[in-house]
């Protein structure tokens, strides 16, 4: 069984800082099977992600703010969840400090 809970995995937030993540990685790995990986994801103050290769859900878990998926704004609040497929561009703004999200990735590279 593959399990996780989001209070273990924002202890892991911010993972390596890198030259992608220069302030450390603002998300952790949960598990990943075949194509599929889940993590949390938890920006602070600014979300400089860039487009993926899969296909992803966002469930949104704590905090409020805008997302922006191929240049459409739209208010986030917990219990709500967002489509992106893959090479969309895509970024949270305007998120409160407590802002954390489920993410799913799955499928093949290019999306479904």
């Amino acid at each position: 069984m593959l399990k996780a809970t989001i209070s273990d995995l924002m202890q892991r937030i911010p993972g390596k800082a890198s030259a992608e993540w220069p302030m450390g990685e603002p998300f952790a790995l949960a598990f990943a099977h075949g194509s599929m990986s889940v993590e949390v994801y938890a920006p602070k103050d600014t979300d400089i992600q860039t487009p993926h290769d899969q296909d992803e859900l966002y469930f949104i878990h704590s905090g409020h703010g805008e997302i922006v998926i191929a240049g459409e704004r739209h208010k986030f609040a917990p219990g709500m969840v967002f489509f992106v497929a893959a090479h969309v561009e895509h970024r949270f703004e305007n998120f409160s400090p407590d802002f954390s999200t489920w993410v799913v990735f799955w499928g093949p590279k290019g999306g479904e």
